[in-house]
């Protein structure tokens, strides 16, 4: 017993540290006192009981109303000390707000949503206004953007004044406006790229037509405790404050402004000019040629991306593309110091050299086909003796003398032909193949079609082959619906496709199977959204598998592949295939979008059938969990705590930000208005 017992005492080990601290820091001073007025100075310190850490200040700390000199912010070991580098405002209620930016040094325990506030008059502003911003064009929460107010109605605040008052959004996209002074406002959102707090046409922003008149009132409501058992403990009564507007509904867009300009031009290949624009434009510039000046009228074929913003000349005159130097003469629409689009004209060289590595290659290419033609010409001389003195050559050297024969012969250059879809395809699809120059020609009577039944292939006729698409100039598709569960055979014969240059395909062909209809599922979806409104299902990233528009308030989408996917809703009020976004000047919103709030798993052979009521759930709880980007950061000692305590999994904090849910659409607050009339 002795020695275990000296054992026992000699034993070294980590001392334990105690328990984890789950706290956020506390505060235990402030100079000047929170909530003084008639402030005069220009420096503040805040004392907590711990060392602490300011965390992303930059984008998470804002001073209301904002000083144009950013004031110092700077954590000193327990102290928060803040100095203005400008004069404050007189008769003014100052608010700096921390946000989450606050946390203990050791443990990184958050202060939440912490503020303080001083005035430079006589009294402090008290009133609130609270809401979300949302991204609109997925409801994606905006975080730590500057919402901001303006007592001035006019249009034009907005975009030349700077906010009376801001504050910035939190993780989850939520704001409140503190310490705002009675009055009538205009409220927008902005993320402020250039810092001097009010738009730019660049950048992101939000704005309501309404006008919002801050109120507050007072209300009292019933707490209960319960025992162990469930039974009533006690009912404690509390009087609160409800501050008015609590449900703002911000909607982010971007206006896709963008100046228009000839950002670069280049020569990437002796027979492609590229010409990048920096905005997407209805309207082509004109191309003259001025050296070399003689040249083929139709000198190049255009091919364009779909907003003309990217354009590139293929040269089809042999002149042109042997010639090291183009010069041309371009003419197109330009933005004025106005901010108009105006013609301009630009004199642009394009010029072509080949690379160090081009030339040294093409130098040693050279070099060897000269030494094979010299040994084919010693070997034929060899051959033409041994003839003559009735000799054969080794066989060695025949074989040698054919291998270079067919080395030296000149090669017919070929189209090459890529077939995007082929092997077993789904329903709906189409026979696409890809070439790798522009197309000029496609020779109907040279591509055939013909369908498997049983073991024999017959031929079936099929509309001609065609370009997919104008800004597609590479790709030709077969327009042929192809049945379920059959198998087909596409044969493209020699001569079939030429290029611009002249080039042809050799003989090609692939076949296609196409899955059976009880290998998908078809969804059915019943929605409450004017018809023409648009549906796509998603999967995770977002990526749109398939879209359709709502017919009587219905929506159908056949043979879909089985998978997890999502649904999202535009109201697409111009009717024109895609999401808009909105214009401030012109007082548009952005098009409206919903998210169906639940995942659909389809499975093969089955029928699914959904009801969808997009005002049901809260705008800003729509958007399912697994398509979120933007999620909230981590609570992590508080969940840490939760799941040493209770064994459960990861879940986010409940927020208790007092923000009211956005139900409705995107103007009003529907649903509480229903629930307040029952």
């Amino acid at each position: 017993m002795t020695l275990l017992f000296v054992a026992a005492c000699a034993s070294i080990g980590n001392p334990e540290g105690g328990p984890r601290d789950y706290q956020p820091p506390h505060i235990r001073s402030a100079k000047p006192p929170y909530g003084i007025t008639n402030f005069q100075g220009d420096k503040i310190e805040i004392t907590f009981d711990e060392y602490i850490a300011l965390n992303d200040q930059q984008k998470k700390v804002v001073v209301s109303p904002p000083c144009l000199t950013a004031p110092s912010i700077a954590a000193q070991g327990k102290k928060v000390v803040v100095q203005f580098r400008e004069p404050l405002q007189e008769n003014t209620t100052y608010t700096i707000d921390f946000s989450n930016s606050i946390a203990d040094n050791n443990e990184g325990n958050t202060l939440k949503g912490y503020s303080y506030t001083f005035s430079t008059g006589e009294t402090i502003d008290t009133l609130q206004m609270s809401g979300i911003v949302l991204r609109a064009k997925d409801l994606e929460p905006m975080q730590y953007v500057l919402v901001g107010i303006h007592s001035n109605l006019d249009d034009t605040a907005f975009t030349r004044q700077p906010f009376e008052r801001v504050c910035r959004t939190n993780d989850r996209g939520q704001f409140t406006l503190r310490n705002v002074k009675p009055g009538s406002y205009h409220i927008f959102a902005l993320n402020d790229i250039d810092g001097n707090y009010h738009m730019a046409r660049t950048e992101d922003i939000a704005f309501v037509d309404s006008v919002y008149v801050p109120s507050c009132h007072a209300f009292i409501s019933n707490d209960t405790t319960f025992t162990f058992d469930r039974k009533v403990d006690t009912v404690v009564t509390a009087e609160h404050i409800r501050y008015m507007p609590n449900n703002v509904l911000l909607c982010m867009f971007n206006e896709d402004y963008r100046s228009q300009y000839l950002k670069t031009f280049a020569r990437p290949a002796d027979n492609r000019l590229h010409v990048l624009f920096g905005a997407p434009s209805d309207t082509l510039p004109q191309l003259t040629l001025l050296k070399p000046s003689a040249h083929a009228d139709d000198w190049y074929r255009l091919e364009r991306s779909e907003r003309n913003d990217s354009l590139f000349y293929w040269l089809t005159d042999s002149a042109l593309i042997k010639s090291d130097t183009i010069i041309a003469q371009m003419r197109y629409l330009a933005t004025d110091t106005a901010d108009r689009l105006a013609w301009k004209t630009d004199t642009v060289t394009f010029a072509f050299r080949k690379s160090n590595s081009q030339i040294k290659q093409e130098k040693e290419e050279a070099k060897a086909r000269e030494e094979e033609q010299k040994r084919l010409g010693k070997l034929l001389e060899k051959k033409a003796k041994a003839d003559a003195d009735g000799k054969a050559l080794d066989e060695g050297e025949i074989d040698e003398i054919k291998e270079l024969t067919r080395n030296l012969e000149p090669k017919t250059e070929l189209l090459k032909v890529e077939w995007l879809r082929s092997g077993t395809i789904d329903i709906g699809d189409t026979a696409i193949v890809h070439f790798e120059t522009p197309i000029a020609n496609i020779d109907p009577t040279k591509i055939h079609l013909e369908e498997k039944r049983d073991t024999l292939w017959f031929p079936i006729s099929a509309p001609a082959m065609r370009p997919v698409s104008d800004t597609r100039m590479f790709d030709v598709m077969l327009p042929y619906s192809f049945e379920p569960g059959g198998s087909y055979r596409l044969t493209l014969d020699s001569l079939a496709v030429t290029s611009i240059y002249g080039i042809s395909n050799g003989p090609d062909s692939k076949e296609l199977t196409v899955r059976n209809t009880e290998e998908y599922a078809n969804l059915f979806v019943t929605v409450n959204a004017p018809d023409g409104s648009l549906v796509e299902l998603l999967q995770k990233g977002e990526k749109v598998r398939r879209t359709a528009t709502v017919s009587k308030g219905a929506v159908e989408m056949l043979n879909v592949t089985p998978e997890t996917y999502y649904l999202r809703l535009t109201i697409d009020s111009n009717h024109n295939g895609k999401w808009d976004t909105g214009n401030y000047a012109n007082h548009l919103q952005p098009e409206e979008v919903y998210y169906y709030p639940k995942k659909l798993k389809l499975r093969k052979n089955w029928d699914v059938e959904e009801n969808w009521n997009i005002y049901e759930v809260a705008l800003d709880l729509q958007k399912p969990e697994d398509l979120r980007i933007n999620k909230p950061e981590q609570e992590k000692n508080a969940v840490e705590q939760k799941k040493k305590a209770t064994g459960e999994d990861e879940d986010d904090e409940d927020d208790s930000s007092g923000v009211d849910p956005y139900t409705g659409n995107k103007y009003t607050d529907t649903k509480n208005k229903q629930l307040k009339s029952r």
